[in-house]
Order: C-alpha cells, then sequence, then structure tokens
C-alpha cells in the first residue's frame, strides 16, 4: 500500500461532466448530483483503511452539507481484478451498511478519475454552485486510525464556507490516502 498525498488546489477549475452506474441502480452525471450551493465529488474505495477510518465522519458531513445545499457523490476507481474487495457487489454492501446520503459510483474505465486528477483514496473535490473548485483537502486529521473525537473538521468547515460564500479556505491541509489502484496499462 503506497501512501499518497493530495496536490493543493487549483482554485477555479471546472468540475468534469461524467455519467457513470451507481449502488443504487442509476446512471449519474455531474448535473444529477451537483447541489444548490455546491458539490463534493470524494473518491473512495472500500478496502482502504484511510477511508475506513472515516466513513463515519463523512456519513455524518455529508448529511450536514446537503442540509446546506452542498450535495455530495463518491467514486471509486480502483482495478477491482487486483482489489476484489472494491468491486461493484462489495460497493453495493458498504454503500448500505454505512446509509451514504449519497450515490457511490463505478468509475470502471477510470477515465473520470484521471480527468479529476484524482491520486489517492480518500481525494476531496469541493466546488461551488458554479461548479468551480474551492476545496481540495483532507477530511479531518485522521489517518489509518480516526481522529480525536474533538478534531477540527476541516472539510466541513471549508465546504460550508463554500456554500455560504461560494470561496473555499486559502490555506487547506492535503487530503492522504492509499493511491489509487490503476489498471495496467
Amino acid at each position: 500500500m503506497v501512501s499518497t498525498q493530495t496536490p493543493i488546489c487549483d482554485f477555479g477549475q471546472s468540475a468534469v461532466d461524467f455519467a457513470l452506474p451507481g449502488t443504487d441502480g442509476n446512471v449519474w452525471t455531474l448535473d444529477k448530483c451537483r447541489g444548490q450551493n455546491g458539490l463534493l465529488v470524494m473518491f473512495i474505495c472500500n478496502h482502504c483503511p484511510y477511508v475506513q477510518a472515516i466513513l463515519d465522519r463523512l456519513v455524518r458531513d455529508t448529511r450536514q452539507l446537503a442540509e446546506m445545499g452542498v450535495n455530495s457523490v463518491a467514486i471509486s476507481a480502483n482495478d477491482v481484478a487486483d482489489y476484489p474487495e472494491d468491486s461493484f457487489d462489495n460497493m453495493r454492501q458498504i454503500a448500505e451498511r454505512e446509509q451514504f446520503p449519497f450515490p457511490y459510483l463505478y468509475d470502471e474505465s477510470q477515465d473520470v478519475a484521471k480527468a479529476y486528477g484524482a491520486v489517492c483514496t480518500p481525494d476531496f473535490f469541493g466546488y461551488n454552485q458554479d461548479l468551480q473548485l474551492q476545496y481540495r483537502g483532507r477530511l479531518d486529521a485522521s489517518r489509518k486510525e480516526a481522529a480525536p473525537a474533538d478534531a477540527r473538521r476541516d472539510l466541513f468547515e471549508a465546504m460550508s464556507e463554500v456554500a455560504l460564500t461560494g470561496q473555499g479556505p486559502a490555506t487547506q491541509i492535503p487530503s492522504m490516502g492509499c493511491s489509487i489502484k490503476w489498471r495496467a496499462a
């Protein structure tokens, strides 16, 4: 397992459109996912310990962001031939067990992950109402283990600011996680 950090936020970069199958049986597009005040695009997977450590916080924060008009979508792009834990059937089980309040989509071709420049799981892309990038940082101080319960909620605070002002914070701490499991060329 290779630990990777996300690059700094490229403020104003436009969100990339997609049409991907969700664990709920629907095909989701960027337009169907966006919220009135923004969109959080998250690259996650089932097997990554960094993702597993934050699932409960991720569900909590995305529920609260939805109340502010910021919708969320999660995308898994890992190579399931080498990482069968990340299969679509297992994605469906995780989404049901954790009661994801957002669509969980499968990027089998890995084209969407590449278009976004995703590098790890979790990798967060926070967009304002105009779908311009305003946040590319961490959820909180969690690593392979959950941070203390009173840890600063970096992503939630940043996306709350985006919902209210359309702008993300100037200072952002990169997310850290397992590298995306790309298929061999």
